[in-house]
């Protein structure tokens, strides 16, 4: 699915830039452009990002 029309970017390409360590809409917009034009996407860009570290977040055992 196309996350950023302004750059032809997917969420698969946004998905792999956070995966490589960016944690801020600034961050993706540098690496692979998205965001960085109109800003329409950013919140789907933090939404990547939201979802891919509560992806990462270690399981913790209630008690």
């Amino acid at each position: 699915m196309f996350v950023c029309l302004c750059t032809g970017t997917t969420s698969h390409a946004v998905s792999e830039v956070v995966a490589n360590g960016a944690r801020t809409s600034k961050e993706i917009a540098e690496a692979c452009g998205a965001g960085g034009d109109c800003g329409r996407c950013r919140r789907t860009l933090r939404s990547i990002i939201e979802a891919h570290f509560a992806d990462c977040a270690p399981n913790r055992v209630s008690r």
